[in-house]
C-alpha cells in the first residue's frame, strides 16, 4: 500500500510541474501572438477593446492558469497511455475545439479582421498542440516509446 501513495505523490508532483510549465509557456506564447504579432491589428480595431489602462491583466493570467490546470487534469484523468503521441493528439484536438471557438466564434459576432480570427485559431491550435507535447514529455508513463 505504501507504493500506491508514493506513486500518487509522484504523479501529483509531475502534474503540478506540468501546470507550471504550461502556464509559463502559454503566457509567453500569448505575449508573442497578442503583444507582438497582432499588436498592429489590435491598434487598428481599438474601438472594440478596453483601453490598456482598463485591461484586466490579472484576470487574463488567472484564466491561463485555470486553463492549464484543466488541460493537465483532463490528460491525467482520462488518458491511460501517456506519452508524446497521446499528448500531441490530445493537444491538437483540444486546440481545434478551443481555437475554432476563439477565432471563428469571435469572428462571427465581432467585426474583427479575418486575419485576426485566423491567427487566433492557428495560434490556439499550435499552443495546445505544443502543450500536449509538453504533457507527453512530462507525464509519460512509457519510457523510450512514442505512444
Amino acid at each position: 500500500m505504501l507504493w500506491i501513495s508514493v506513486e500518487r505523490g509522484e504523479i501529483m508532483k509531475r502534474g503540478l510541474l506540468a501546470v507550471v510549465v504550461l502556464f509559463i509557456f502559454w503566457s509567453l506564447a500569448d505575449y508573442l501572438i497578442h503583444g507582438v504579432l497582432l499588436s498592429s491589428m489590435y491598434q487598428a480595431t481599438s474601438s472594440l477593446w478596453r483601453p490598456m489602462a482598463e485591461m484586466k491583466m490579472f484576470l487574463i493570467y488567472i484564466t491561463v492558469l485555470i486553463s492549464a490546470i484543466i488541460f493537465v487534469l483532463i490528460y491525467t484523468l482520462f488518458f491511460k497511455n501517456k506519452g508524446i503521441g497521446s499528448g500531441l493528439g490530445y493537444g491538437f484536438l483540444y486546440g481545434l475545439g478551443a481555437g475554432i471557438s476563439m477565432g471563428y466564434g469571435t469572428y462571427a459576432v465581432l467585426p474583427i479582421p479575418y486575419k485576426m480570427a485566423l491567427i487566433w485559431f492557428v495560434g490556439t491550435v499550435v499552443e495546445a498542440t505544443l502543450g500536449g507535447l509538453l504533457l507527453g514529455l512530462l507525464l509519460s508513463n512509457k519510457t523510450g516509446r512514442i505512444n
